[in-house]
């Protein structure tokens, strides 16, 4: 049986690191109050002159360095963001051309915080039936672009950076075993941004409504995903007949430290079998699965054999999981 294995991963954040106690001095809150409800310390914030695709292109190459793989041989090319360089062209067109993969196939997707895991499904289908053969996957994201720095609710949350995996065909039994995705768009309100689309397009009116920052209705979220992401990891667990004590690492996503632990608890699975990220990123959205499956990578915490859990939730709303045998 053909699998699809991760060949390579590599991950990029920015420069600028903006700190809890650099938010002090922007809006009423404290360091404190941030890391007691969300386990955040810093952020890192992209220049004003940084694309997403800047971020996305740096991830990639140590993603292509890792795997031994040249850009020029990459049948596709997936981004999953939701802060695109422009509305088009995608911003994977704009990383084939930056890295040279001239010959490559390249789109986005968009699925919020859920969007790796909706690219890294979408990579297994077409490598396991043979159309493609390597793939470089992408979650990266500009959230300081799109973030209401007046919003306290908010702006202590998002932070910017990227990470990325190149993918190929295997049959020695390891590689993704099963992706598992989910949206309910009934929900789509709790977690959004209206304006700049063809509903609210760009305007003088969209702009002092304040319509193109990030509107979330925090507590009521908290609450779905850590229900949707219980179901979602014991629905991987379940499929692919083990238990969670089969999981040598969990690799969710970094939207809130309580979020994480919560999840983690209801499935009896130790906070040390878990990568957290967040204290040091924030939530990257797309880009916070990768990043933090790039650095248990690199810290040695996954090895030949691993079992690795990937879970995450976020708009639509949406949300997922992939279970991998290293």
């Amino acid at each position: 049986m053909i699998r699809t294995r991760v060949l390579g991963t590599g991950s990029y954040a920015p420069d600028k690191v903006l700190t809890n106690h650099d938010l002090e001095k922007m809006v009423e809150t404290s360091d404190e109050w941030i890391q007691e409800r969300t386990g955040i310390t810093e952020r890192h914030i992209a220049d004003n002159g940084m694309a997403t695709s800047d971020l996305a292109v740096e991830a990639g190459k140590r993603a292509l360095d890792a795997a031994g793989v040249k850009p020029g041989d990459l049948d596709l090319i997936l981004v999953a963001t939701v802060t695109p360089d422009m509305v088009f062209p995608c911003t994977a067109c704009i990383v084939q051309d930056k890295l040279g993969a001239k010959a490559t196939v390249a789109f986005d997707i968009s699925a919020a915080c859920s969007g790796f895991i909706f690219a890294l499904s979408t990579a297994d289908a077409f490598i396991r039936s043979g159309i493609y053969k390597k793939v470089l996957v992408v979650g990266a994201e500009t959230l300081s672009k799109i973030t209401d720095w007046t919003d306290r609710n908010t702006c202590v949350l998002f932070g910017d950076g990227a990470g990325a995996v190149v993918l190929g065909p295997d049959e020695s039994g390891h590689g993704v075993l099963s992706t598992h995705l989910h949206t309910d768009g009934s929900m789509g309100d709790l977690l959004y941004m209206p304006g700049g689309g063809s509903k609210h397009p760009a305007s003088q009116w969209s702009v002092e409504q304040r319509l193109h920052y990030i509107k979330m209705r925090g507590n009521e979220t908290f609450k779905i995903a850590v229900r949707a992401l219980e179901d979602v990891v014991m629905e991987a667990i379940n499929h692919n007949g083990l238990k969670p004590s089969d999981i040598d690492l969990m690799v969710p996503h970094q939207a809130n430290l309580r979020i994480i632990q919560a999840t983690a608890k209801r499935l009896d699975m130790p906070m040390d079998k878990v990568v957290v990220t967040i204290n040091k990123y924030g939530n990257t959205s797309a880009a916070s699965v990768p990043m933090a499956l790039d650095e248990a990578v690199r810290d040695g915490r996954i090895k030949e054999g691993s079992m690795v859990l990937l879970e995450a939730f976020g708009g639509g709303l949406s949300w997922a999981s992939a279970l991998i045998k290293w």
